[in-house]
């Protein structure tokens, strides 16, 4: 891994995608700029990482919408069984006190 400083990156970055400000020409020197210090740059790899983090958060929220779906399934499928559990046995027991009654 290459270390990179602040600095280095600020050069770069600023003469890329930053608006410079020419400053007033003065004789025998070559044109000047001035351009802002970086503090929130919007950059390609910026905008990049936005959409994956926007991406994982969707399929996160789609994926947790389908597991909660499946569990609720799932719930009422066992609230399903042990209903008709408890009226399976309320049945047996009302055969068996009519019969010997």
């Amino acid at each position: 891994v290459r270390f990179r400083s602040k600095q280095w990156y600020q050069r770069r970055v600023r003469g890329q995608y930053v608006v410079h400000r020419p400053l007033p020409e003065k004789e025998g020197r070559k044109p000047r700029s001035k351009a802002p210090k970086i503090q929130r740059l919007v950059t390609p790899v910026r905008i990049q990482r936005k959409r994956r983090v926007l991406a994982e958060k969707k399929h996160r929220a789609e994926k947790n919408r389908v597991e909660a779906a499946a569990y609720a399934k799932m719930l009422a499928q066992r609230q399903k069984e042990k209903r008709q559990a408890l009226l399976s046995r309320r049945r047996s027991s009302n055969r068996t006190s009519t019969s010997s009654a």
